[in-house]
């Protein structure tokens, strides 16, 4: 099975209709293990004491929003490229997440920050380009929004949205190629984690549950798009019963 056997909107709908409770179930148990181990499991820091917990949080919330907007942008090129009919949607659908998780490693990295640094936001290289990805997001959202026809939307955005993903690698490498105050990565290293595994096996948990999080909220996000899209041919399609000499062109872009 290939991406092009799910382009039919119908046969889409149907493999969400058997995956999505799946994916809950395990969205569930996920952050059930995630958060016990989190805050009932994993042991004080030496010196952030509790405050370390933030951590669990804060860091898939990040890769969270690094990885959305890479989703947006192999959705992108799935547009432009492939012209794949799902494409558009998919990229759609995920922005208001991606840009609520870009929001909730920011408000948790400032609440992080301030006993850690003595300040709750500093202008370095990584907490700059993370805020320019929530403007990325939130201008996309806004581009969808302001434009009624969702193929020339769509099309806008795909360009819009791949010129802004030559900030992500800013983002990843943003702490190696400049001076800054957040922590080098301690993770996902060449040599391997620098973080004890008490702490790392409940971050990896997280991770997990917060990845499954997105694709929950993004499969109910497309379908939900896919129906309002369709509501609006319908409507289309009305309105060329009633007023056929304004509304054939419009009817025939949603088509």
């Amino acid at each position: 099975m290939s991406i092009w056997d799910y382009a039919n909107p119908t046969r889409f709908l149907r493999l969400v209709q058997i995956v999505l409770p799946w994916l809950i179930g395990l969205c569930v148990l996920a952050f059930a293990a995630g958060l016990y181990m989190s805050f009932f499991v994993a042991p004080e820091d030496y010196q952030q004491g509790d405050t370390v917990r933030i951590m669990f949080i804060h860091v898939p919330a990040a890769w969270l929003a690094m990885m959305c907007y890479s989703i947006m942008a192999m959705s992108s090129l799935g547009t432009l490229v492939w012209k794949h009919p799902l494409a558009d949607v998919s990229a759609k659908s995920a922005a208001p997440i991606g840009a609520a998780f870009t929001f909730m490693s920011l408000v948790t990295g400032s609440l992080w920050g301030k006993p850690m640094w003595g300040t709750y936001w500093v202008w370095d290289a990584r907490l700059t380009s993370v805020l320019v990805l929530l403007i990325m997001y939130l201008g996309l959202m806004t581009l969808w929004r302001t434009m009624d026809d969702p193929i020339k939307a769509g099309k806008a955005a795909a360009v819009l949205t791949l010129v802004g993903a030559l900030n992500l690698p800013v983002i990843k490498f943003s702490v190696d190629w400049w001076n800054t105050l957040h922590q080098p990565a301690s993770v996902v290293r060449m040599d391997g984690p620098t973080i004890h595994p008490d702490i790392l096996w409940p971050l990896v948990i997280m991770a997990i549950a917060f990845t499954l999080l997105f694709f929950v909220l993004h499969l109910m996000a497309m379908r939900n798009e896919i129906m309002r899209r369709r509501v609006r041919a319908l409507r289309q399609r009305a309105a060329s019963v009633s007023f056929p000499s304004t509304a054939t062109a419009s009817t025939q872009a949603a088509e």
